[in-house]
């Protein structure tokens, strides 16, 4: 098995239900992928080593999932010179809002490529991170491009159904 390529990190188990969209993306475009829970508040030294080796350890981009005060992704990017993609979840307080505002809001310096809240967020990561390292990768590049034409033709096919006579 080829050294995985994608690294995910979850805040918490319970994100777990959110993020298999996400793994069976990734599968679809046949990158692999490695996954770790890990807080940025309750385990910091394991989140910074993690970052810091991410490079060394043969990653190529980072998605970090995490829910309420989401620090994880802006931990993690601020330790490696890999893009890190973050993804706020849901929570039962404030629905997510609190995990958005706290991924997206990053001082100068520190970028985090912040996806949608919760399920979409997470297979959007997917999708960003595959068009990432498909940057390099030209038979990458096509499977992207032929899921984003099999998109417009669910689409279209959906429309076709929709029509209603008067």
């Amino acid at each position: 098995m080829s050294k995985p390529l994608v690294g995910i990190v979850l805040g918490s188990e319970s994100d777990l239900p959110d993020i298999k969209d996400m793994l069976e993306t990734l599968t679809e475009f046949g990158i692999t992928y490695e996954f770790n829970i890990i807080s940025a508040h309750r385990t910091p030294e394991k989140a910074h080593d993690y970052s810091a080796n991410a490079q060394k350890n043969g990653l190529e981009v980072i998605i970090a999932c995490a829910g309420g005060a989401a620090h994880l992704a802006g931990v993690m990017a601020s330790l490696t010179p890999l893009p890190v993609i973050g993804v706020p979840m849901h929570t039962d307080s404030l629905g997510g809002l609190d995990s958005l505002l706290s991924t997206v809001q990053m001082p100068a310096g520190i970028p985090v490529a912040t996806v949608a809240i919760g399920k979409a967020g997470a297979k959007n990561a997917a999708i960003l991170a595959a068009q990432i390292i498909g940057v390099k990768d030209s038979a990458l590049r096509e499977k992207i491009k032929q899921f984003k034409i099999q998109l417009a033709k669910k689409v279209e096919e959906k429309n076709a159904n929709l029509k209603i006579e008067k």
